[in-house]
C-alpha cells in the first residue's frame, strides 16, 4: 500500500487485547511512524497535551487479523475480484494482512508473477498482500516450480492452492526444498481420487438429497501421508482447512511427538454444517465440504484446546454464473473476509472460545507461522490495529459487501460484532459510520 506522511496519534479508552503478551485491560495505544510506540493502562496519562486522541469508546482494540487463505481473481478473473477490491473487503473485515492463493490465471508459479502481485498490491491495495508461491507448475502436481527463486522474490510460503499433490515423491521433493529454505508448506489435504465426483459430505444428508458424497477419508488419509512425509524430510508443514475429527486426532498425535506440524480451519467449518445446504443452496458448496454437526463441534474444540492453530476466512469469490448451476455442477467457495470476525465472535458469545483465543487463531499465530511483523500490540510492532464492538448487532446484506463477488454463505445472517476502524501501518483504511 502507498506510504503517507503520518502525524502521531493515540487510540484511547480501549479494551486492549493482545494474545502475544496476555494483554487484557483498558488502556491506550500510541502510534508514531506506523509503529506502536507505547501501549497499556498508563499511556493516556502520559500523552503530550497536543497529540491527536481518538476515543475508542471502550471498544476492543486488537492486532489486525491475518488471513492465511484468500483467493482473488487477479490476474485472469478480475470480474470476480481484484487486489484492490479484496483489500477493501479485508479492511472492512478487520483483516490487515492477507496471504493470496496462487489459483489465478496464469498461476503464480514463477518469479515474474510473484513480482506482479507484489507490485499491484503496492499500487492498489489498502492492506498488506503476501503472495503464496505455487509448489508445482500450473498447480498440476507434476513438475516442481523454482521454489527458491520465488521465495527470494517475496513469496510468503508454498502451496498448491486447492489442488492437492497426490504424487508422494513430488511432495517429498517439495518438502525437502522447503526445509532447505525454511519455508512453510501449506497443503490442502484432500485426495481427488477419493473425492471423485462427490460434491458434499458423505452421510445421511447427501443420501437424502441424492448427491454423491465425499468421505472423511479423502482428507484423513492425505493428512496422515503428509505428516509422515514432513517427519521424513524435516519440513514445516501446515494442513490447510481441515474438517474432520479424525484429522484432528492425527495432528494431535503428531504434535505430541514433537513434529513441526500445524493446521487451520475455515470459519465456515466452525459456524456452518451440512444441514445449511438445505434444498441445494449452492453458496454452501465448499472444499472441503461442510461436515456434520458433530464434526463442526469437534473443530471448535480443536481451536479451544490448541490443536487447531489458525482460523481462515477461505475467501473465494465466484460470480453469479458459476454459482447458478445445479448444486453438483456449481463452483466451490464463498466470500468471507467481511464476515470473518463477526462469524468468529459467535463462538465467543456462546462461550466456546475466549476473545483472546479467537484473536490468537485469527491474527497472532498466522502472523508467526508466516514470519510477518503482525499479530501483536508489542512496542515496536507495525501499527496494524482493529477497533471493534463485539456486541454491535447487524444484518448481512450481500449487496453491501465490498467484494466484487457476492457469494456469501451469510446473506441475511444476524451477527453481534462489527469492525469500527482498521489501521494498517498506522493509516486508517476503514471507518464504519454507524
Amino acid at each position: 500500500m502507498p506510504e503517507k506522511q503520518q502525524t502521531p496519534f493515540a487510540l484511547t479508552n480501549c479494551h486492549l487485547i493482545d494474545p502475544t503478551t496476555n494483554l487484557d485491560e483498558m488502556g491506550a495505544i500510541l502510534i508514531e511512524d506506523g509503529k506502536i510506540k507505547a501501549v497499556g493502562r498508563e499511556v493516556a496519562a502520559n500523552l503530550p497535551s497536543d497529540i491527536l486522541r481518538i476515543d475508542g469508546g471502550g471498544k476492543i482494540a486488537a492486532p489486525g487479523l491475518v488471513d492465511m487463505h484468500v483467493t482473488t481473481g487477479e490476474p485472469g478473473a478480475e470480474h470476480r475480484e481484484t487486489l484492490k477490491s479484496v483489500s477493501r473487503a479485508a479492511a472492512a473485515g478487520g483483516v490487515t494482512s492477507i496471504a493470496t492463493m496462487p489459483d489465478t490465471d496464469p498461476v503464480i508459479d514463477d518469479i515474474a508473477l510473484v513480482d506482479f502481485i507484489k507490485r499491484r498490491a503496492r499500487d492498489t491495495a489498502k492492506v498488506h498482500v503476501h503472495p503464496y508461491a505455487a509448489m508445482t507448475r500450473g498447480l498440476s502436481g507434476k513438475e516442481m516450480t523454482e521454489i527458491g527463486l520465488m521465495l527470494e522474490a517475496g513469496a510468503v510460503a508454498l502451496t498448491n492452492g486447492r489442488k492437492a499433490i497426490t504424487n508422494a515423491q513430488i511432495m517429498r521433493r517439495v518438502m525437502m526444498y522447503a526445509r532447505d529454505f525454511d519455508a512453510l508448506v501449506v497443503h490442502h489435504p484432500e485426495d481427488p481420487d477419493l473425492v471423485g465426483n462427490g460434491v458434499m459430505n458423505l452421510g445421511e444428508t447427501s443420501t437424502r438429497l441424492g448427491l454423491p458424497g465425499i468421505p472423511a477419508e479423502a482428507e484423513t488419509i492425505m493428512v496422515a501421508r503428509d505428516i509422515r512425509l514432513a517427519q521424513l524430510t524435516g519440513c514445516r508443514y501446515h494442513a490447510s482447512q481441515i474438517s474432520c475429527a479424525e484429522s484432528l486426532d492425527i495432528i494431535r498425535r503428531a504434535k505430541e511427538k514433537g513434529f513441526d506440524v500445524t493446521c487451520g480451519v475455515s470459519i465456515n467449518h466452525l459456524t456452518l454444517n451440512e444441514n445449511d445446504i438445505g434444498l441445494y443452496r449452492t453458496f454452501y458448496k465448499m472444499s472441503p465440504p461442510l461436515r456434520s454437526e458433530d464434526e463442526r463441534l469437534a473443530m471448535i474444540e480443536g481451536v479451544a484446546d490448541g490443536t487447531i492453530d489458525v482460523i481462515v476466512s477461505a475467501h473465494d469469490p465466484q460470480d453469479v454464473d458459476t454459482k447458478r448451476h445445479p448444486f453438483a455442477e456449481c463452483a466451490d467457495g464463498a466470500v468471507g473476509l467481511e464476515t470473518f470476525l463477526a462469524a468468529g465472535l459467535r463462538m465467543v458469545h456462546s462461550e466456546q472460545l475466549t476473545i483472546s483465543q479467537l484473536i490468537n487463531a485469527m491474527s497472532s499465530t498466522p502472523a508467526s507461522l508466516l514470519g510477518l511483523d503482525a499479530g501483536s500490540l508489542k512496542i515496536g510492532s507495525a501499527a496494524d490495529i482493529i477497533l471493534f464492538d463485539a456486541d454491535y448487532p447487524w444484518l448481512v446484506d450481500r449487496e453491501d459487501l465490498s467484494s466484487r463477488s457476492k457469494n456469501t454463505a451469510f446473506h441475511q445472517a444476524r451477527f453481534s460484532g462489527k469492525v469500527l476502524q482498521t489501521y494498517v501501518a498506522g493509516q486508517q483504511v476503514h471507518h464504519y459510520s454507524q
